[in-house]
């Protein structure tokens, strides 16, 4: 069975909790602060339609979640479990973000990070992100970026 993209489901949100621990909880030490992906609430983004779960054959390997905004689509958060890193489905999951606000008459993307998650800002620059503006909240240095999809 090939991965594929989905809406998740309620079923889904102990393997997306997983991930996203797995995925964020080493840059505690980094930045002194718990990253917002794991306070936030992914039963509540599972009911509101805005979870997707890439799933392969060895079950869930990635969260994204992403929220309509007047003319663009924020991509709140993104993760892959550490075990499935290297196989490209993190750069999967961002181009299906690209297409699903393409499709949803949106011309822009755009996302935030931690300031000290350097090597996502890295990231987010190659594909075609370029940061906007620098700001606090909720006690975190935030980073937010932006791409055009015109």
């Amino acid at each position: 069975m090939p991965h594929h993209m989905r809406p998740a489901t309620s079923d889904d949100v102990p393997a997306i909790e997983r991930i996203v621990k797995e995925a964020y909880t080493h840059y505690i030490a980094r930045i002194g602060a718990t990253p917002g992906p794991l306070l936030d609430d992914y039963p509540a983004r599972v009911a509101q339609g805005v979870a997707h779960v890439l799933e392969s054959q060895d079950g869930i390997q990635g969260v994204i979640v992403l929220i309509p905004e007047s003319g663009c689509m924020l991509l709140d958060n993104i993760a892959v479990s550490p075990l499935a890193q290297g196989k490209g489905y993190g750069r999967e999951m961002m181009l299906w973000a690209e297409e699903v606000a393409r499709q949803s008459g949106l011309s822009h993307i755009r996302l935030y990070t931690q300031e000290m998650m350097t090597e996502n800002i890295a990231i987010y620059q190659r594909y075609g992100y370029v940061e906007t503006h620098r700001a606090t909240e909720i006690g975190l240095n935030r980073v937010f970026m932006k791409k055009s999809l015109i």
